[in-house]
């Protein structure tokens, strides 16, 4: 790429003991650094000290000029240093490269050479499942349920990290991913060398999950990709992005007293999902950012993805000091990170106006408590309105003699790495239920309740603060540190519960502290949830009933006829602090952590060492994709297709590819036990991410999905054109391969939106899915469906109303041939019916760099990732065997 830059690109940072070099920011910025926001400043600092020759000097002249505008077509390479992943995104990936490796070793090459070449960081929190609670003994019992269930899998990550150089385990038990992040991993400001010189570097990171933007609340630049972007960067091919539109969010004025950071996060949620940021970073900014501890920061970054950006930064102050000071950082490190923020630029001026390219002011002090549901994370509600949007939804009918109310909640659980990794908003909860407690209020026995945070910290400083009988007399008793019920990992319900469903007499409902409650995220019979702060999830379980207006009507009666009301119970801010300061010590975010990786039963399990992963061929968990090999070609071209599917708007990547629990009634459940397992022990859809038979079976396995085409045809059916038959989606796509007829899948607004799953992606195209047709997409999964070559493509909504009526027989004609294809460049479409073409529209490419350009006509990232790493080896490459044999290819 050319020689490196001039030396006036770097400068000194004086250290004790040592001299740092570090880039010369202000001589790159040209005299606009202040007026470039705080995430460009690092994205300028990355090219200037990453890139070479003619196109570094092209992508910061580029990204000078930019400061403010919108919309640029500019490219930049990013250098992440580091990659963090869980168990459930980790598995795909690392599959895919145990079976490229396979492909190289069978054409007489080294499969030793796929290795990743930065760090990757692998978390074990997404298989955490709620099977005991209420009991103090949950932890322990939850966990040899986790390791009897997915023990092969296990198997399999420890043998990619003893063969892999630079990946890393942190067993179950140890913490959710983000929490670990923010706790463990992330240094703020980091040092490298280079060419035999030590730099002080900033903190720059990605990872496969979308809420990896919570580090961004500790000032650390940090974005959420998919699986497969990852693989490419892991392989040392950087992050290929346009330059982003930057939009400001000043704050002001201080939270109110008894207003949490979960309202917060919900209403910036909301109001920039309305604004619409989608691909977009974000960054805050105003007076009202140093009224907020990074603990609080943390929430609304997490929340990242929800609102559609791709960061929701916070810049570097005096908290993130005392955030690494708390959580027991070394402090020469930590007079690091400020000494370099400050020389750099990089320190937070909250009086600083830079020049954003839109900006959006959220007065702090005007926020009330919220919820949001009861099916988008984006629908803000003031608590009192949660009723009205009950009072929406279809009554059950009556059951005579039944306890239950008409909206029962079924689930009650302080969970996610959202709002846990916050020590504050758990004290709140204990702080609650301690009130509770003294008041002998108890919760109704059809309310599953659960407690899993993201820290093993967290149960250091609740017991130091006597909370943790608090929690247990109300049925918050900790059930394990993992994602448990936010990812959809909550465990069957109460039998109570269980027998409403099945007389169809209570319309169950979900409150959690998680990020998401799209229908059936949570558990696979319950369409309805709202998000809530801790305390929050603890004052609707006791009440029981989630119609209830807790604003004023009475949580719940005690014994002797008192009327206890939220205010009775709700923890004074001063009371939180208090405990606070008394119950947190330093030392517990390493000592519990060094604790939790002693596991003893990870510790048993043994793995294989060769440098080739030996697949079994009765295996239920890991199978060898057929997608993994060079010979998977591109799909662009000309031709006609058959709608596969027509759906509507705010698809989900849980629709897409479900993560919980697999029916024990379904096509997938039947393929499992047909090969020896037990219908009432399946576990849950991202549990066998490491084998594509089952999660083909399980594409679009949604009862909430609604399909145009078929509106009647029960869960994850289609209509197959040709027989006019209702069949299984997978079998349905089977029967168009067999003919050689090319289907695509057509959709509404937010295509995409939700978890980073690679498999959204990949089972699109082991469907057979060549192009989808959204009127939007949101960011991940696009790069995800453009990583396994399928072509995304943006219709108008004036053209989507048509083609939401097309018919089985219908087809559309698509002309993207590889060679005319470019970034946003116009593909022309036709619908044909069987009398003829109906009309002819234009749609534009989603595509955003000429690496995704690459990525297509090489047919995806697997292919592209092998002509990567054997450059020394042409002829390797053109003997690569072809992948194994699929029914659905």
């Amino acid at each position: 790429m050319g020689e490196p830059g001039p030396s006036s690109a770097h400068t000194v940072l004086h250290r004790p003991g040592a001299d740092l070099r570090v880039t010369d920011l202000a001589a790159l910025a040209g005299g606009d650094l202040q007026r470039m926001p705080v995430v460009l400043r690092l994205l300028l600092e990355n090219i200037g000290r990453t890139m070479r020759g003619s196109e570094r000097e092209q992508a910061l002249s580029a990204l000078r000029g930019w400061v403010g505008r919108r919309s640029s077509a500019a490219e930049i390479d990013v250098l992440p240093g580091r990659v963090l992943m869980h168990d459930t995104t980790s598995t795909p990936a690392l599959v895919d490269i145990a079976a490229m490796r396979d492909a190289v070793a069978e054409a007489g090459g080294d499969p030793g050479v796929l290795s990743p070449l930065l760090p990757v960081q692998i978390s074990v929190d997404h298989s955490l499942a709620v099977e005991e609670f209420g009991r103090a003994d949950a932890p322990g019992r939850n966990l040899h349920h986790e390791i009897r269930r997915n023990r092969e899998r296990y198997r399999f990550l420890k043998w990619a990290a003893a063969s892999m150089d630079g990946v890393h385990i942190n067993p179950p038990g140890t913490g959710i991913m983000h929490t670990i992040n923010l706790e463990q991993l992330a240094t703020v400001v980091t040092t490298e060398e280079r060419d035999g010189v030590l730099w002080a570097v900033p903190d720059v990171m990605i990872g496969t999950d979308s809420h990896t933007p919570m580090i961004n609340g500790l000032g650390v630049l940090g974005w959420g990709v998919g699986g497969l972007e990852a693989q490419t960067v892991m392989f040392g091919m950087p992050t290929t992005m346009r330059i982003p539109d930057v939009v400001g969010v000043r704050l002001t004025g201080s939270l109110p007293a008894g207003v949490l950071a979960t309202d917060l996060a919900l209403a910036v949620t909301h109001e920039l999902r309305a604004m619409g940021v989608a691909g977009e970073f974000v960054e805050f900014h105003g007076p009202g950012v140093s009224t907020l501890t990074v603990g609080q920061r943390a929430v609304v970054a997490n929340m990242a993805p929800e609102y559609g950006a791709t960061t929701g930064y916070f810049p570097i102050d005096d908290h993130t000091l005392a955030y690494l000071r708390s959580t027991g950082r070394d402090a020469a490190h930590v007079d690091l990170v400020e000494a370099y923020a400050r020389q750099m630029g990089l320190w937070f001026d909250p009086a600083a106006t830079p020049a954003y390219t839109r900006t959006l002011e959220i007065d702090l002090a005007g926020l009330t408590t919220f919820a949001a549901g009861p099916r988008r994370p984006q629908d803000l509600l003031p608590l009192g309105q949660v009723p009205h949007a009950l009072a929406q939804e279809p009554a059950p009918r009556l059951a005579t003699g039944s306890a239950l109310p008409d909206f029962p909640v079924a689930i009650a659980s302080i969970t996610s790495c959202t709002n846990t990794s916050d020590p504050a908003l758990l004290v709140a909860a204990g702080l609650l239920a301690r009130r509770a407690r003294e008041l002998g209020l108890v919760v109704p026995d059809w309310v599953k309740t659960s407690l899993a945070p993201g820290s093993p910290a967290a149960a250091s400083y609740l017991s130091r603060a006597g909370l943790v009988e608090d929690l247990s007399f109300v049925g918050f008793d900790i059930v394990g540190f993992g994602c448990a019920t936010c990812i959809g990992n909550s465990g069957p319900l109460t039998r109570t519960m269980d027998d409403a469903l099945t007389g169809g007499y209570a319309a169950p409902v979900a409150v959690l502290s998680g990020n998401r409650n799209f229908p059936g995220r949570v558990h696979p019979d319950l369409d309805l949830g709202f998000l809530l702060s801790p305390p929050m999830v603890i004052a609707y379980a006791l009440a029981g009933d989630a119609r209830r207006d807790l604003t004023t009507e009475p949580v719940q009666v005690t014994a002797g006829g008192v009327p206890v009301h939220l205010d009775d119970l709700w923890p004074d801010a001063a009371d939180v602090e208090r405990v606070l300061a008394s119950a947190t010590d330093p030392a517990d975010y390493a000592r519990d952590f060094r604790a939790a990786t002693q596991n003893k039963l990870w510790a048993e399990i043994e793995a294989p060492t060769s440098d080739l992963y030996p697949w079994e061929e009765t295996s239920t968990i890991l199978r060898r994709p057929p997608f993994a090999a060079p010979s998977q070609g591109s799909l662009l071209g000309s031709y006609r297709a058959h709608p596969l599917l027509v759906l509507g708007d705010d698809i989900t990547t849980d629709h897409i590819s479900p993560a919980g629990a697999i029916p024990a009634d379904s096509a997938v459940a039947d393929h499992l036990v047909e090969r020896g397992e037990q219908r009432d022990d399946l576990n849950v859809f991202a549990s066998r991410r490491g084998n594509w038979e089952v999660m083909v079976r399980g594409a679009f396995h949604n009862r909430s999905l609604h399909n145009y085409l078929a509106p009647d045809a029960p869960t994850a059916h289609t209509v197959h054109a040709g027989t006019g038959r209702i069949l299984p989606i997978w079998k349905a796509a089977q029967q168009y391969a067999a003919a050689a007829d090319s289907v695509v899948i057509i959709a509404g607004d937010r295509y995409g939106m939700g978890s980073s799953r690679d498999w959204a992606a990949k089972a699109q195209r082991l469907l057979g899915v060549r192009a989808v047709l959204a009127t939007g997409f949101e960011r991940i999964h696009r790069s995800n469906l453009i990583g396994m070559g399928i072509l995304p493509l943006v219709i108008s909504h004036e053209d989507y109303a048509v083609l939401r009526n097309i018919a089985p027989g219908d087809q559309l004609g698509i002309d993207a041939e590889p060679s005319a294809l470019t970034p946003r460049s116009t593909i022309t479409v036709d619908l044909r019916t069987p009398h003829g073409t109906a009309g002819t529209f234009s749609a534009q490419a989603a595509i955003d760099t000429d690496l995704e350009v690459r990525l297509l006509r090489d047919g995806g990232v697997i292919p592209t990732i092998l002509n990567r790493v054997l450059p020394d080896r042409p002829d390797l490459s053109s003997r690569l065997p072809a992948a194994p044999p699929s029914p659905f290819t």
